[in-house]
């Protein structure tokens, strides 16, 4: 009795031993299955990832991709819609914007695969596209009543027609409305620092527009024609205190206080159009496209530190992600000019690259489009 006893215990105790094995071999196996899933999963993943330290310029035949590491042309994004133009990229750098002049849409790409996942009706002539910075909501200049080409010089305003419009689109729907109307051919586009408000260039009628970011009523309209004519780029400085507002006609741009109360008039080259502060604050460097150069600021006493030569209708650039070059977009000279930000040198020329107009970096670098 006593040994069938102890051969029942010995053989349960083997049982339990066996049924442990088999629970930790299954939990072994599992944490494999596991590990082996993840590792066939991770160049997926690495692939879902969006491409870092590129530039993306917007160019009559779509969306040209920079290699910022070695300066060269790395393919170009079709966006279905015709003559890209203003472009943006949203904080996360999963998607890409671009505002489509001849087909009065915005296309949304999927940075990831170079693929256009919606395309966005926004009205004729959408020109400039800044993303807000929770990359919810993006805003598109356009024209309803353009007849096609800005005004000649002189003139203050396209004649007759609706007022020029700004849309805001739901970028995550792919819907969008009209959100601001109150100036003729609206240009640049800033926000304000505590993100309460819009500040837009109006330079059909030579005003600087602040709208209420919650309602898009017009709060405060600027009358700039006693210091020049055709506002086109706006900026804020990065401790929020300097605006700065480019006027093309009149070759000058204006500083103005945090409660836009008008501090200084500063004459450019010709042309003046992108504007963008250095992450510091230190500079403002201002594309003066008809006079072919880069003007560098310093912002202590807005006396003139560089000018830089590049191409011809140069209206737009961008800082590198690691703040060492400056890239501007040179549309009539079919090519991207690098420059040392360091020293103001030119540094190369990248070329082939047709009619650019806009450009952005991501990760997002300071420059005249788009910012941090």
């Amino acid at each position: 009795m006593v040994k069938t006893r102890v051969a029942a215990a010995l053989g349960g105790l083997c049982r339990a031993r066996a049924a442990a094995a088999r629970s930790a071999g299954i939990a072994l196996f599992a944490r494999m299955a596991v590990a082996a899933t993840v590792l066939a999963l991770a160049p997926m993943i690495a692939a879902a990832a969006p491409a870092t330290n590129v530039a993306y310029v917007s160019t009559p035949e779509g969306v040209r991709v920079v290699d910022l590491a070695t300066l060269t042309l790395k393919g170009t994004i079709d966006v279905a819609g015709k003559g890209p133009r203003g472009i943006a990229i949203t904080p996360d750098g999963r998607e890409l914007l671009t505002a489509n002049e001849h087909t009065a849409d915005a296309s949304v790409i999927d940075t990831t695969t170079g693929k256009v996942v919606q395309r966005i009706h926004i009205g004729k002539n959408p020109e400039f596209l800044r993303i807000d910075r929770n990359g919810k909501t993006a805003y598109v200049t356009y024209e309803p009543s353009s007849t096609g080409g800005p005004p000649k010089k002189g003139e203050t305003e396209e004649p007759g027609g609706a007022l020029a419009e700004v849309a805001a689109v739901d970028v995550a729907t792919g819907t969008a409305h009209s959100f601001l109307a109150n100036g003729r051919e609206t240009e640049g586009i800033e926000f304000s620092p505590d993100d309460r408000s819009i500040v837009v260039a109006n330079e059909g009628n030579d005003t600087v527009a602040i709208y209420d970011k919650a309602t898009g009523r017009i709060a405060h309209t600027i009358d700039i024609k006693q210091w020049g004519s055709r506002p086109r780029g706006v900026k804020v400085s990065p401790d929020g205190k300097t605006w700065v507002v480019t006027l093309e006609n009149s070759n000058n741009f204006l500083v103005f206080d945090a409660d836009f109360r008008m501090l200084k008039s500063v004459p450019t080259a010709a042309g003046p159009y992108g504007v963008a502060f250095d992450r510091n604050g230190s500079h403002v460097i201002i594309a003066a496209a008809r006079g072919g150069v880069l003007q560098v600021f310093a912002t202590a006493d807005w006396s003139e530190v560089a000018s830089v030569p590049v191409g011809k209708r140069c209206w737009h650039f961008s800082f590198t992600p690691d703040d060492t070059k400056l890239i501007a977009a040179c549309g009539r000279s079919n090519d991207l000019r690098v420059i040392d930000a360091k020293t103001w040198k030119p540094l190369t020329t990248i070329a082939d690259v047709h009619l650019p107009w806009g450009i952005v970096t991501w990760p997002k670098a300071d420059g005249s489009l788009d910012a941090p």
